[in-house]
């Protein structure tokens, strides 16, 4: 394992010299021939500030410096473990660039696709624990759901990012009180009391809820399907549950299940004015969205990932979450911290952007003869107008809720 390492080390040295080496070599490809490209992108921008260099032993794992070093702070290495490629992450990982860049942190990020291999991800661990890493980005609910199980108590700080809700899952006992590990953790999710206000402003008199939702995806049935479907029926709401049972076959599944929750929905809603279908965090479900709206009707789409809707009819009309952009800001923040050592990892609170992120498809609201109230409007952090294009992209300022 520790072959390649210095290997690489010879080849990426931390001078400049041999940081503007690599970066040659790696620029010399192009973009399509890098070997991390099947499960690691990121926004064309980062190009300009920060080098990412591929292992050539290993296309699951890459680095990444910046081009231009920051003169008389030390050398910071973070570890940065992936379990799959999203897109998702490839937004959240641009964020963090950026915010690393802005406040000037000398880093050095080690990216490892570890593919939910524990083998791999021990190798990950022990590489950092042996090489004076000092921050973990545990990205997604698929790693820090191993990280938390195999290395809480460990001796390096663990930050989340786009991780959903660490109480619904059990790993915080509650929103009040730090973690008293080294995990800091922020959520993707939205109190479903603060959402469902929104959606009462929306359809004050709703009475169905189509919830869509990946049944593999554990982090995204228990905090965000369970949640919403448990508040409905105690509020004499219509709850139609449509799970996904094969992400691979997913498209297949919706275009059979949602015309039938239509069926559903029209037994006390006929005309479907009351209904709506509610879009989780679920990969395999919500990028198929063209599907779901080919057979929705107009019935509005509302999800809870507001980069869900976007220009174009290939949208939902409304989105009101937490953008991985916003997230990715807020854990980018924790980390800055706990670098400076001017918090410890377990005394953060769950992070949790306050407002949500409310993203609006005027479009899409045209189409489907549906009324956004201004109120919508007036606070959306991004809006597409009625040609579908973007006129407003601009996400919270993260804060503690």
């Amino acid at each position: 394992m520790i072959g390649w390492t210095r290997l690489w080390s010879a080849l990426c040295g931390a001078t400049v010299a041999g940081l503007l080496t690599c970066s040659m070599m790696t620029a010399a490809r192009a973009a399509d021939d890098r070997p991390f490209a099947s499960w690691f992108q990121y926004r064309p921008e980062i190009d300009a500030k920060w080098a990412v260099i591929a292992d050539p032993a290993d296309s699951k794992r890459l680095l990444i410096r910046r081009k231009t070093p920051v003169e008389g702070t030390p050398l910071r290495r973070v570890l940065v473990l992936y379990p799959r490629p999203s897109s998702a992450y490839d937004i959240a990982i641009s964020t963090i660039l950026q915010v690393f860049y802005a406040k000037e942190h000398n880093v050095e990020f080690t990216v490892i696709n570890f593919e939910l291999n524990n083998g791999r991800g021990r190798q990950a661990i022990d590489l950092a624990e042996s090489h004076g890493f000092e921050l973990i980005f545990a990205m997604g609910s698929e790693s820090t759901a191993w990280l938390h199980e195999r290395y809480r108590g460990g001796a390096i700080p663990v930050v989340t990012v786009c991780s959903k809700d660490p109480v619904e899952l059990g790993q915080m006992k509650d929103y009040d009180r730090g973690s008293g590990t080294n995990f800091a953790f922020t959520s993707l999710n939205v109190p479903v009391d603060v959402q469902m206000a929104y959606v009462r402003e929306l359809k004050p008199d709703l009475k169905n809820i189509g919830v869509l939702v990946d049944s593999k995806n554990v982090s995204a049935v228990q905090t965000q399907a369970e949640p919403i479907s448990k508040y409905a029926r105690l509020h004499g709401i219509g709850v139609v549950t449509l799970a996904v049972q094969d992400p691979k076959n997913a498209r297949e599944e919706l275009a059979r299940m949602i015309p039938d929750a239509v069926r559903t929905m029209r037994a006390n809603d006929p005309d479907l004015s009351k209904s709506l279908f509610w879009l989780t965090g679920s990969t395999s479900v919500f990028r198929e969205i063209r599907t779901i709206n080919d057979n929705v009707g107009r019935v509005p789409v509302v999800s809870v990932v507001p980069e869900i809707v976007t220009d174009g009819l290939d949208t939902a009309v409304l989105g009101i979450g937490i953008s991985f952009e916003s997230n990715a800001h807020l854990a980018a923040v924790y980390a800055d911290q706990i670098l400076r050592r001017a918090v410890k990892p377990g005394d953060l609170k769950v992070g949790i952007v306050s407002p949500p992120d409310i993203s609006i498809s005027f479009l899409k609201a045209r189409q489907i003869g549906m009324r956004i109230p201004f109120s919508f409007f007036e606070s959306a952090s991004f809006v597409y107008d009625y040609a579908g294009h973007a006129v407003r992209s601009v996400a919270h300022d993260s804060t503690v809720n």
